[in-house]
């Protein structure tokens, strides 16, 4: 049977995690689940041989932080050492996760934080439905150039009938 699955969590590359940390929790309000922490490569517990599964032989150790949105959707955030230290390169049309996407009713308010918090505005914000439904969205990128939309509303909301007048 296909049903919907649900969101559990995503997992997002940064340069530098404690950085990483307190942009979230500062910004998105996330909530810190488990602080940044050391992973070393080891084959002598259940983690350190998934983290060989996944990363292979050869990674070493890297940092790892949890945290979760209001709405329980986890953020795993990771340091490698070999991740070279400047921000992700806007790659749309490359496949992949290209963005991910927030939901706040003032998405002025927040896309002036993530500014004031060293991030950037890609754009700028557009009002769907200007004169019937204050829709409003905006694309945006976090200190480490991983690309945040913002919308308004849900997006089953903004993507109704009508979302390509």
């Amino acid at each position: 049977m296909v049903y919907p699955r649900n969101f559990s969590h995503i997992g997002i590359s940064v340069t530098d995690i404690e950085k990483a940390v307190d942009f979230y929790k500062s910004v998105m309000g996330w909530y810190v689940i488990m602080a940044p922490t050391l992973v070393k490569e080891e084959k002598d517990t259940a983690i350190g041989q998934m983290c060989i599964d996944v990363f292979g032989e050869g990674f070493k150790e890297f940092k790892i932080a949890h945290m979760s949105t209001g709405d329980k959707i986890g953020i795993e955030l990771f340091e490698f050492p070999q991740t070279p230290k400047v921000n992700a390169e806007f790659t749309p049309y490359r496949p992949s996760v290209f963005h991910f996407c927030v939901q706040d009713p003032d998405v002025e308010g927040l896309a002036k934080k993530i500014v004031e918090h060293g991030g950037k505005q890609r754009m700028p914000i557009r009002y769907y439905y200007p004169k019937e439904k204050p829709y409003a969205m905006v694309y945006m990128e976090d200190p480490f150039g991983n690309i945040i939309e913002i919308y308004s509303h849900s997006y089953e909301l903004h993507y109704s009938s009508g979302a390509y007048k």
